[in-house]
């Protein structure tokens, strides 16, 4: 194993709970030393002295709503002036399951501040320095439903579609160089975004739940094997590989001056 003077530091957001917090204890065993950012003081304080037991990690907690605008700034200045970071885990996100006109102005707006601005704000005070170094790993967490919508799901599923198109676009601004950047899309994964989005997993099909534990082993396995998106709970590669070669014929079509005939009068 590689000391973690070696591997730098990794910045794992949301990282009081769930993914994150698996994410965190996954990286200390490999032994990176850890920037956690999530709003629960107590459960990262709880979390961080674990680690540094656990396995001799350094451990930094940003203490951060990552939907207010203060805080978001603070910890994208942290970030920027840290030259150790290596890693960045964009995870933090939240949710509202609910029908837009059911779903409050201000729920909406911070499922948009929390899954798309604070994502992009943090890629951008980590990236001109991973630029400069040629070297550094970004994972941005989306979810399948960045692809589908739900009647329940149209703000969340939007939000989530950024983050797959501009995880996309990034990768395509970095080929050729030693910086990854890695998608990865969850399905229904045992977290406690289901209860603050207001449907219970109790509600859901039992079968189709994953483990953190395994959503993350599948993500950073899916990083090793170089893959830019990863589907943690699609077993057939068949159908990953015909919707990104769908993906691409339907932009390809789309690039005619011309009306399709379907539109033009007899």
């Amino acid at each position: 194993m590689k000391t973690n003077n070696e591997l730098g530091t990794a910045v794992v957001t949301g990282a009081s709970s769930g993914l994150g917090k698996v994410f965190a204890e996954k990286l200390a065993a490999r032994g990176y030393n850890l920037k956690l950012v999530a709003r629960r003081e107590e459960k990262l304080i709880e979390l961080a002295e674990k680690l540094r037991s656990l396995y001799g990690v350094t451990v930094t907690n940003l203490v951060a709503d990552l939907s207010a605008a203060a805080d978001l700034e603070k910890v994208a200045s942290d970030i920027q002036k840290d030259s150790n970071i290596t890693l960045l885990i964009n995870n933090a996100g939240t949710s509202t399951l609910a029908p837009i006109a059911q779903t409050s102005i201000e729920k909406q707006k911070e499922m948009v501040d929390v899954n798309i601005t604070s994502l992009m704000v943090l890629t951008n005070a980590i990236l001109p320095s991973f630029i400069e170094r040629n070297e550094g790993t970004i994972i941005n967490i989306g979810s399948v439903l960045g692809a589908f919508t739900l009647p329940i799901s149209s703000v969340y599923s939007g939000t989530k579609g950024f983050v797959v198109q501009y995880t996309r676009g990034l990768q395509e601004e970095v080929k050729g160089t030693n910086i990854k950047v890695q998608l990865v899309n969850p399905s229904i994964t045992a977290t406690e975004i289901w209860e603050v989005g207001g449907v219970p997993l109790s509600a859901l099909d039992q079968a189709a739940i994953m483990t953190t534990e395994d959503c993350v082993d599948a993500a950073l396995a899916g990083l090793e094997a170089g893959e830019l998106a990863t589907f943690p709970s699609v077993h057939n590669q068949e159908l990953i590989e015909a919707y990104e070669e769908a993906r691409i014929k339907l932009f390809t079509g789309s690039q005619t001056g011309k009306p399709a005939e379907r539109y033009l009068q007899n």
